[in-house]
């Protein structure tokens, strides 16, 4: 149990570290789109025609039994960078790893974006992401307004768990 308790705690200040370390900027924001762009040339569709986005540079993710993830990212509208924001995780299950990677959340209309911006956003366990690869076809449609890309970055994570994201918006 003490061991548990430990990991834990290791795990948890390494998310919160990588999620911390630096606060997000536009730039960073405005790479990681051209880099997701550049992975699959067919998400630009989704970017030119989303009501707004949130981009996650870099979200540090880590667990053993329980996890954590956080990262911070920066809210666009009309192409227009308008607030940061930050993604918290937890997770219990079976999990063992670490691994950072990039998230973009499309926002299919106002009522959707409205949600996020007001802080009245989070995902449930329910919730999936569509893994972005080279190539692939997109094809993906909005559930509740909204529609999750990520694209991993480094690390190994195996994970059979359950979770939810929560999101917190501080408009510029």
């Amino acid at each position: 149990m003490k061991i548990k308790i430990t990991l834990l705690t290791i795990v948890f200040a390494c998310c919160s570290f990588i999620g911390t370390a630096q606060k997000n900027d536009v730039n960073k924001a405005t790479k990681t789109i051209a880099d997701f762009k550049k992975t699959n040339s067919e998400i630009t569709k989704y970017f030119n025609s989303a009501y707004g986005y949130a981009i996650f540079s870099g979200i540090g993710k880590g667990g053993l039994g329980v996890g954590g993830a956080t990262g911070r990212g920066t809210v666009f509208k009309g192409g227009t960078a308008v607030a940061d924001c930050k993604m918290t995780q937890v997770t219990i299950g079976f999990q063992a790893g670490g691994q950072k990677y990039a998230e973009v959340i499309f926002f299919e209309n106002k009522e959707a974006y409205e949600r996020f911006v007001g802080n009245k956003f989070e995902f449930a366990a329910q919730v999936s992401a569509i893994a972005l690869k080279s190539g692939v076809s997109l094809d993906a449609e909005y559930r509740d307004g909204i529609m999750v890309f990520t694209k991993a970055i480094g690390g190994l994570m195996y994970e059979a768990s359950l979770g939810g994201q929560k999101f917190k918006t501080e408009k510029f």
